[in-house]
C-alpha cells in the first residue's frame, strides 16, 4: 500500500461520490461535518445531485479527486476505478457488494478489481467507507452521529452497522475516525492502523476484527503502536475452536484460533474487551486520561450499597482499591461527620451532600492519596435541570478538588439515563472522564493499567509464524522412544529405558534399572496407551514385571522398560500443534490423565523469551503448587522455562506437525523436569 496516497484518500482536500443511492449522503454528511473542499457528482442521466451539477463520466472532471466514493453495480465500479487511476484519483470507497463474499464469480471480480486498480488505495468494496471528525469528511452511505473534533480515537471495524451504530453514540466518546474495511481488497486494517499512527490527533484506536489473513503484517503494525505507546482496544468477533484441528494430541483439544488471539493481542499489550459498551468506554478513558501509571484506585459514593457493589465488582481485577494509611483516614475524616467510617472505597454519606465547600474538601483530602485514578459515583435524576442543583455541586466539588493536581478523574454514573449530555460536555473541560455503567468503569480501568505495563516493556520482536512445510507430508507418528530421543538431544531430561520383546530382556533391563520400573507398549499406532491399559506404572519386582509383560505382549510385540520417576511435585503439558493464521504455537498447562478436563493451559506464540513463559506459567491453577503451597517445596521453575526454550528451538528446527510431552514431571527447586511420555507427529 502507497503510505502517501492512503494519507489522501482518508484526508482529501476534494472529493468525488459516483452513482446516486448512497452518493448522495456522502455529499449530503461531509457537508454537515463542515467539509469546505471541492466535491464533484458523476452520474449517467442525472443532471444534478444534492444541488451539485453531475458530469457524465470521472474522465470528464476538471481535476482528480483525492477521494472518490463509489456507488455503482460491481462491475460498473470496477470500470470506475480503472478510470480514477487513469486520471490519477488519490483513491476511493467501493460501497458495492458482490466480490469476494459471494463465491467464485465474486473472487473473479476482485481480481479484475486489483487490476484495475493498480495500486490505487481501495477501502472495500462491500463496505460502508469511513468518516473523518477531524478533517470533517464523511465518504459514507447513510446518517451518522460523529462531529467536528480536535483530537480522538479511531475506530476500525469490518461492520459497516456496527460502525453506524458506534456512531450514534452520545456517551462522550470522541471519535476522529470511524472506517469500515469490508472486503479489504487492497486496503487492510494493518494499513490503516498505520495511518492512524502517523496522525498525531488520534490518542487511541479501536478495532473489531472477524479475521486476519496476514498476521505478520498486523504484528507489524500493532508493534509500532506498542512503540508509540498509542493504546489499542479489540473486539473480536467469533470463539469456535480452529477447524484445523489434528486429533491425535491433547494438545489440539486445549487451545482454538480464538485463544491464540487472545495470546496474540496480551503479547502485543491489545486490550481485549467482550461487549460494545466496554469497547467504547475504554476508549473514552484511554482517550482522556491515556494508561494509569499503577494499579491502585478509589471510589467515592454517599451510598454504602454502591460502595459495596463496587467493591463487589473489582475482585479478580488487576487492578484494587488501594487501602488508606491512618494520617490519610484522619484528613478525611475531618471533613465529614464523625459517624463516617473512613475506607476505600469511601463512603461519604450525605451530612455534606448539598455543601459545594464542605463536599470538595472532602473529595480534595480523599484525592490526595496517590490513587492512579479516582472515581466519584453519581446518578442525575430524571428531572428539570434547576432540580438537579444538588448533583452540579457535587460534580463541581470533584472539579474543585482536581484542579491544578494533576490527579485523573471519573464521575461514574450506573446507567446513560442518569449522566446529563451537558456534565459529559463539561467534564471534557475539566479533563475529567465521563463513564458509564460501574462493571464496564472498573474493566476500563483495568484495561488502561495492562495497557500501561505493556508500554514499559522492552521491545518487543516481530512473531515468527513457523508453518508446516508444504509438499509430500510423512504423516508420521513417532514411538514414544523416537519421541523421547528426539526431545532428549535437545536437552530434555527423559527416563533412562530400553525397548525390548520379551519377558527374559525386560528383566535384564530393570535389573540394571533398579525397580521400581514401568512398562509400557511401543508402537507407532498407540497414541494414547492409557486409554488402552498399555501402560503398567509401579513395578517393584520380578513377579510383577513378568505379570506386565504377560499382559501387554498380548496387546504389541514390543515394549518399553523405563525407570520410575517418583517424588514429582507437579504433572505439566508442553504441547505444540499448528494453527493456519498463527502457525505453530506452544501450550503449557496443568498435565497427567486429567489434562483435557482440566483445561489449565495457555498458548504462547513464538519467539519466546523467558520472562513471556514466567507471565504465562503464572496465570496457571497449578501455579501456586509450582511456588511451594503451604509450606511444601516448590518446583523447579527454571527447569520448566527450560524445556519450553527447548521445545521452541526443536519445533522450529524440524518438521513437526504435533508434539505433545504430559506428563512433564516437575521435581523439587534445583532438581530439574523429567519428560515421561511423548508423543510427536512429523508432518
Amino acid at each position: 500500500m502507497n503510505k502517501v496516497n492512503l494519507n489522501r484518500l482518508i484526508a482529501p482536500k476534494s472529493i468525488a461520490v459516483v452513482g446516486n443511492r448512497g452518493a448522495d449522503f456522502a455529499i449530503r454528511e461531509s457537508k454537515k461535518l463542515g467539509f469546505t473542499g471541492k466535491i464533484w457528482a458523476i452520474h449517467p442521466t442525472l443532471e444534478v445531485i444534492e444541488g451539485i451539477t453531475c458530469y457524465k463520466n470521472v474522465r470528464d472532471l476538471p481535476e482528480a479527486p483525492d477521494a472518490t466514493f463509489i456507488a455503482v453495480n460491481a462491475d460498473t465500479a470496477i470500470d470506475v476505478v480503472a478510470d480514477l487511476k487513469f486520471i490519477g484519483g488519490g483513491g476511493a470507497v467501493l460501497y458495492a457488494s458482490g466480490f469476494g463474499e459471494v463465491g467464485e464469480s465474486g473472487v473473479i471480480r476482485n481480481q479484475k478489481l486489483i487490476e484495475a486498480a493498480d495500486g490505487l488505495p481501495i477501502i472495500g468494496p462491500n463496505c460502508y467507507g469511513f468518516i473523518n471528525s477531524l478533517d470533517r469528511v464523511a465518504l459514507w452511505p447513510d446518517v451518522q452521529g460523529c462531529e467536528p473534533l480536535k483530537k480522538g480515537v479511531a475506530i476500525i471495524t469490518q461492520s459497516g452497522n456496527i460502525g453506524l451504530n458506534m456512531t450514534m453514540q452520545s456517551i462522550g466518546l470522541p471519535i476522529a475516525y470511524m472506517f469500515t474495511v469490508g472486503n479489504q481488497t487492497n486496503t487492510s486494517i494493518s494499513d490503516i492502523i498505520h495511518a492512524m499512527l502517523d496522525d498525531d490527533r488520534v490518542n487511541a484506536i479501536g478495532i473489531h476484527i472477524e479475521g486476519i489473513n496476514d498476521i505478520e503484517a498486523f504484528d507489524d503494525a500493532t508493534r509500532r503502536a506498542l512503540h508509540k505507546k498509542i493504546p489499542i482496544v479489540a473486539i473480536k468477533s467469533g470463539r469456535t475452536q480452529s477447524s484445523a484441528k489434528i486429533a491425535l494430541s491433547h494438545t489440539s483439544s486445549m487451545s482454538g484460533s480464538d485463544e491464540l488471539f487472545s495470546s496474540f493481542f496480551e503479547r502485543q499489550g491489545i486490550a481485549r474487551v467482550e461487549t460494545v459498551p466496554e469497547f467504547l468506554e475504554t476508549l473514552k478513558l484511554l482517550s482522556v486520561i491515556g494508561p494509569i501509571s499503577h494499579n491502585g484506585v478509589a471510589s467515592m459514593s454517599c451510598s454504602g450499597g454502591e460502595a459495596g457493589m463496587m467493591a463487589d465488582l473489582i475482585d479478580g481485577l488487576d487492578i484494587a482499591f488501594k487501602s488508606l494509611d491512618e494520617d490519610h483516614k484522619r484528613r478525611v475524616r475531618a471533613t465529614l461527620n464523625e459517624y463516617v467510617e473512613v475506607d476505600n472505597p469511601l463512603d461519604y454519606h450525605t451530612f455534606i451532600w448539598g455543601n459545594l465547600e464542605k463536599t470538595s474538601a472532602c473529595f480534595k483530602e480523599m484525592i490526595s492519596g496517590g490513587f492512579a485514578a479516582t472515581m466519584l459515583l453519581l446518578d442525575w435524576p430524571k428531572t428539570d435541570v434547576g432540580q438537579q442543583q444538588d448533583w452540579d455541586k457535587t460534580f463541581l466539588a470533584l472539579c474543585n478538588a482536581i484542579k491544578d493536581s494533576g490527579e485523573k478523574a471519573i464521575v461514574l454514573s450506573s446507567m446513560a439515563d442518569c449522566m446529563p449530555k451537558r456534565i459529559i460536555e463539561q467534564c471534557h473541560d475539566y479533563g475529567i472522564v465521563p463513564m458509564i455503567g460501574l462493571d464496564s468503569c472498573l474493566k476500563s480501568l483495568n484495561h488502561s493499567y495492562n495497557i500501561g505495563l505493556s508500554f514499559k516493556r522492552s521491545e518487543l520482536p516481530p512473531l515468527k509464524v513457523s508453518r508446516l512445510l508444504r509438499g509430500e507430508s510423512k504423516n508420521k507418528l513417532l514411538t514414544e522412544y523416537e519421541a523421547k530421543s528426539l526431545i532428549s538431544k535437545y536437552g530434555i531430561s527423559v527416563p533412562e529405558g530400553s525397548i525390548v520383546s520379551s519377558y527374559d530382556e525386560a528383566h535384564k533391563v530393570a535389573e540394571k534399572l533398579i525397580y521400581p520400573v514401568t512398562v509400557k507398549i511401543s508402537s507407532e499406532t498407540l497414541a494414547h496407551k492409557t486409554e488402552l491399559n498399555a501402560v503398567r506404572i509401579n513395578i517393584r519386582n520380578s513377579e510383577m514385571l513378568e505379570t506386565a509383560c504377560k499382559d501387554l505382549l498380548k496387546i504389541g510385540p514390543l515394549l518399553l522398560v523405563e525407570k520410575m520417576i517418583q517424588g514429582s511435585i507437579a504433572e505439566l503439558i508442553i504441547g505444540m500443534n499448528h494453527d493456519p493464521i498463527f502457525g505453530k504455537f506452544i501450550v503449557i498447562g496443568s498435565g497427567g490423565v486429567l489434562v483435557e478436563l482440566l483445561q489449565d493451559s495457555c498458548s504462547l506464540l513464538l519467539p519466546l523469551k523467558r520472562k513471556d513463559i514466567l507471565d504465562r506459567l503464572s496465570k496457571l491453577k497449578v501455579y501456586p503448587i509450582l511456588q511451594g503451597y503451604r509450606g511444601k517445596s516448590g518446583g523447579d521453575i527454571e527447569a520448566i522455562i527450560d524445556s519450553v526454550l527447548s521445545i521452541a528451538e526443536l519445533i522450529l528446527a524440524n518438521d513437526i506437525a504435533e508434539l505433545d510431552i504430559n506428563p512433564l514431571l516437575v521435581m523439587d527447586s534445583g532438581q530439574g523436569v523429567v519428560a515421561v511420555d511423548a508423543l510427536i507427529k512429523l508432518n
